[in-house]
């Protein structure tokens, strides 16, 4: 099962993310990243949070359908986004798509992102979609393939001290059972020469960028 977690930041390609929601998709917002979810048209199963901002005209409507609404206090020490992740795991999603973590406050977007790194949430796949660019997470022993066209861009960005193990293949500077570090930008915008790339680790936690050269926004 996969779910899709619809955060409150900005989402600058409205039609490519639609075009990668399923029909089958468990549809999740944090707070007000229902407001995203509604813009394109479509309805939240679960809306997750303090409700501190969702426009009470949304809620009402939502409310009125079928859309549930689990609330937390606003004094918490997890952030919405957070808590809609945990949900996600918690019901099994082997798969989690996330849209609407960047734009806006530089805070907020990095610690978005550094959240994906936490080891609990290693029973799912995390991937995180802005225009362009798609974002995966691999923890300990895990591995990754993903198809492109030539000419697309890959980085890998370790988000722990170091990564240990990493291959890859189908790039145009291969890495063979290296060693990344926390901060280094060896391996940033490396370029795809056939698809698809492997990508595969021993230990450690790092994020995969993989930027798409010739996009449409269709």
């Amino acid at each position: 099962m996969r779910a899709v977690i619809f955060a409150n930041g900005n989402i600058a390609y409205p039609h490519a993310v639609k075009a990668a929601i399923r029909q089958d998709d468990l549809l999740i917002a944090a707070d007000g990243g229902a407001r995203n979810c509604i813009s394109l048209g479509l309805t939240p199963t679960f809306v997750i949070g303090d409700m501190d901002s969702i426009a009470s005209e949304q809620r009402a409507a939502l409310e009125a359908g079928q859309t549930r609404f689990i609330t937390f206090p606003r004094n918490k020490d997890q952030t919405d986004l957070e808590l809609a992740i945990g949900f996600a795991t918690q019901q099994g999603a082997g798969e989690i798509l996330l849209l609407g973590l960047l734009g806006g406050r530089l805070d907020q977007t990095l610690a978005n992102l550094l959240l994906l790194s936490r080891e609990e949430w290693n029973r799912s796949r995390l991937v995180v979609i802005e225009g362009p660019d798609t974002a995966y997470i691999l923890h300990d022993r895990d591995s990754l393939s993903i198809p492109g066209d030539i000419g697309d861009i890959v980085s890998l960005l370790p988000l722990s001290p170091q990564v240990t193990g990493v291959t890859t293949q189908n790039l145009q500077w291969p890495l063979v059972n290296a060693t990344l570090h926390f901060g280094s930008t060896l391996s940033i915008s490396n370029e795809m020469v056939s698809s698809p790339v492997e990508v595969k680790i021993h230990r450690g936690t790092m994020l995969v960028v993989h930027r798409i050269e010739e996009f449409e926004n269709t």
